[in-house]
């Protein structure tokens, strides 16, 4: 129950009046109270104060949290489904378990935050800032995070399928173990990035700069590096059958022990480029390590 003396509903009446600009209206600050269980579904809550708030299985579905300070807040749990959380600040709440799915965090500043084992499918994070944040093992299929900023952020063991990370900028991600069939990295930056044992079947990767990243025993078949820029970066072990290369920079890419079976678009030049050795499947079937004229860059 909200530790304060006026009841709930006329917290959220007079924060209505606030928004509408009325003399009556008053901000709702529920600051460090507990609303454990409460039913606020569809409640007005823009530009709200809940800062510290315990909120362990609320359900705010289809709310309107727009510009509300979240920060430290506990949600664990919560029912945040279609909830409008857009240019919320998130700084070291903690949503692990919540159900997020459609929500709104487009230009949220999340940081410090935890998100593990939430439903963030279909969620839309537009313009995000987010650092030092887990979204370890969610479900974030078909989310969008097109243009947003993400530093050290935890996505290890999470089904990202068929998500839009275009002209995205990553740093310090961890993706390891994902399932991201289909996903798509169009235009983004990504500096140190860890994707080791990720299923990126069918992936996107058109025109991305791609900087000391490692795809180690990462499986990559019909993945699409069309005129990507990748400078180094660990693609030992990984299964890129199929993939795309057309116009590609692979400097010193490492692709021994790599599976380049039928890889689509690759140049001599590419290959001399990379690294390869004796346990490099090249496009032609042969193993390598890749010489010149010998024509293994060629599909068969």
């Amino acid at each position: 129950m909200v530790q304060e003396s006026a009841p709930l509903i006329g917290i959220l009446r007079a924060h209505e009046a606030w928004l509408a600009k009325s003399t009556e209206g008053r901000q709702a600050d529920l600051s460090g109270v507990t609303l454990n269980d409460q039913d606020l579904h569809g409640a007005v809550l823009r530009r709200a104060v809940l800062s510290g708030v315990t909120s362990l299985d609320t359900n705010f579905s289809g709310a309107d949290l727009a510009g509300a300070k979240l920060d430290r807040g506990d949600f664990e749990r919560a029912n945040f489904a279609g909830a409008d959380l857009t240019g919320c600040d998130l700084t070291g709440a903690n949503f692990a378990g919540a159900w997020m799915n459609n929500a709104c965090l487009s230009e949220a500043s999340i940081r410090e935050a935890s998100f593990r084992l939430a439903k963030l499918s279909g969620a839309r994070m537009l313009e995000t800032t987010i650092s030092e944040t887990c979204f370890r093992k969610v479900d974030g299929t078909l989310a969008n995070l097109n243009q947003s900023r993400l530093f050290d952020v935890d996505w290890s063991e999470s089904d990202l399928s068929q998500a839009q990370f275009y002209h995205t900028r990553l740093q310090f991600c961890r993706f390891q173990g994902i399932i991201a069939d289909g996903t798509n990295f169009g235009g983004s930056k990504l500096d140190h990035c860890d994707f080791t044992r990720a299923q990126l079947m069918n992936a996107r990767f058109p025109r991305v700069e791609l900087t000391q990243c490692n795809f180690r025993d990462a499986r990559l078949m019909d993945a699409d590096f069309r005129d990507a820029r990748v400078r180094g970066g660990d693609f030992s072990l990984a299964v890129l059958e199929g993939a795309r290369f057309g116009g590609a920079q692979l400097l010193l890419a490492d692709f021994r022990g790599a599976n380049l079976l039928g890889a689509r678009d690759l140049t001599a030049e590419q290959l001399l480029q990379s690294l390869t050795d004796q346990k490099t499947i090249l496009p032609s079937g042969v193993h390598g390590p890749y010489m010149r004229h010998s024509g293994a860059e060629r599909r068969r």
